[in-house]
């Protein structure tokens, strides 16, 4: 059976962290370890992790991505699952994981949704079907695959070691799923799971200041991968790939 590590990054968020991890420590397929990046936190999250069983890395460079990084390099798993402080994983969520990747081992990324738990009825609707269902909408059609949920999300460990030398990591206005969809390889299979679902906080949404932020850093995202990454070029690649190995691209499948 293959070991699954869930990297969680953390900055400041002590009280979601704990509660998180007791949504971990109830699985019906425990993790095989939890790996907790702490951020530069001013809070006792480290100390929250700790008490948990939790290993905690430290990357004091801020930003999502450089502390997700950090957790990719840091898990042992087989299967690297990701997680936000904020997070609330039903009991089932590494079992369906663990499943999914036994049952296709074609697959090279497994992402699903997330739902609002908290945050205004009005706002958070509308986070769900613009936000969550417009970027797994709008980026599949340019990505050729489904993009991923960076709440939400697993991936073989290979993946990430192949993966790991092209990402822009380091920036910090980085979209850190979108830009790590983009550097797949076109022979990884992303398979979308609208069964494979977690609870996600609205406090981005909870004002147009939040909102503005994931949205500047989805257009900064899209506007670095230009023109290398447009829509048509990644249908040329995609060509390309199929005229060398011989068969259909993979990584273009849902």
């Amino acid at each position: 059976m293959p070991s699954i590590s869930v990297v969680i990054p953390v900055l400041d968020d002590a009280a979601m962290l704990r509660r998180v991890l007791s949504d971990l420590a109830g699985q019906l397929r425990a993790p095989d370890e939890i790996v907790v990046v702490d951020n530069g936190s001013s809070d006792d999250s480290a100390a929250v992790a700790r008490a948990a069983g939790a290993r905690v890395v430290t990357q004091p460079v801020r930003g999502i991505f450089a502390a997700s990084a950090t957790g990719y390099d840091a898990a042992g798993g087989d299967i690297i699952a990701r997680l936000d402080a904020d997070s609330r994983p039903p009991a089932d969520w590494l079992l369906h994981i663990e499943a999914e990747f036994l049952d296709a081992p074609e697959i090279g990324v497994l992402t699903g949704p997330g739902v609002f738990y908290d945050g205004n009825t009005l706002v958070a609707g509308l986070g769900q079907v613009l936000y969550i269902g417009g970027y797994f909408w709008s980026m599949e059609l340019w990505l050729g695959h489904p993009p991923i949920f960076g709440s939400n999300f697993a991936m073989r460990r290979e993946v990430w070691r192949d993966v790991r030398g092209r990402v822009h990591s380091a920036l910090p206005g980085v979209h850190d799923d979108l830009d790590l969809a983009f550097h797949l390889d076109p022979g990884v299979v992303v398979r979308y799971d609208d069964r494979l679902v977690v609870g996600i906080s609205a406090r981005p949404f909870s004002s147009w200041r939040g909102l503005g932020r994931r949205l500047r850093m989805a257009y900064e995202t899209l506007r670095m991968h230009l023109p290398e990454e447009s829509p048509w070029r990644r249908r040329q690649a995609r060509r390309r790939w199929e005229e060398e190995h011989g068969g259909e691209a993979a990584s273009w499948a849902s």
